[in-house]
């Protein structure tokens, strides 16, 4: 079981100090989320402020929190939607032309529950190209997800999916590719495992 008492932050792993960790939260309470929904460019400059890599007319709403916005590339044109959650312990790689839904949450930390000292690690997440996540849709660390994939609202990705596939469930899989206009109900069941 876990002593987290001999719980320790591995050195360097958010990737500044803790002083400007909580510069970039005070920046972000203050003058991220306060920001009038139209003013994108401004969330652009105060993210990329702090390391970010932002791409041309990515729209971002105010409501979005970025843990370590250093750890976090966003590609050209991508939209991230409300209340989305960038916990980006570890590198959040983010696509052109990508949509993250609102209340999408991508994870890319965790604990090794079989150790007693709860040790945390992070792995990437890399959304490709033309990819959707849908409202609500939970990434788990070190997940791709191929150019082109939607992935369907609520569903949770627990391994990486392939490209131009329509993705639901919990785990999220693919049901069918993204241009075939046919799904059966059976396709369904069997994706859901139900």
């Amino acid at each position: 079981m876990q002593q987290l008492d001999q719980f320790k932050t591995p050195q360097n792993f958010r990737g500044r100090p803790a002083w400007y960790v909580q510069i970039w939260w005070i920046v972000e309470a203050v003058l991220f989320r306060t920001s009038p929904q139209f003013l994108y460019g401004w969330r652009r400059f105060l993210l990329r402020s702090f390391g970010a890599k932002i791409g041309k007319k990515v729209i971002i709403r105010p409501s979005v929190h970025t843990q370590f916005p250093w750890k976090v590339s966003v590609g050209d044109y991508s939209w991230i939607g409300d209340n989305v959650m960038l916990y980006s312990l570890g590198n959040i790689n983010i696509g052109q032309n990508v949509v993250i839904s609102q209340k999408c949450y991508l994870c890319t930390g965790s604990h090794d529950y079989k150790k007693p000292e709860f040790t945390i690690y992070s792995k990437p997440i890399i959304i490709e190209d033309e990819c959707w996540l849908a409202a609500d849709v939970y990434v788990a660390p070190g997940i791709r997800i191929g150019k082109g994939t939607v992935v369907g609202a609520r569903s949770s990705v627990f391994k990486s999916l392939p490209a131009n596939k329509i993705c639901i469930g919990t785990p999220a899989a693919p049901v069918k590719d993204r241009t075939d206009d046919t799904i059966s109900s059976q396709t369904i069941v069997r994706a859901l495992n139900i």
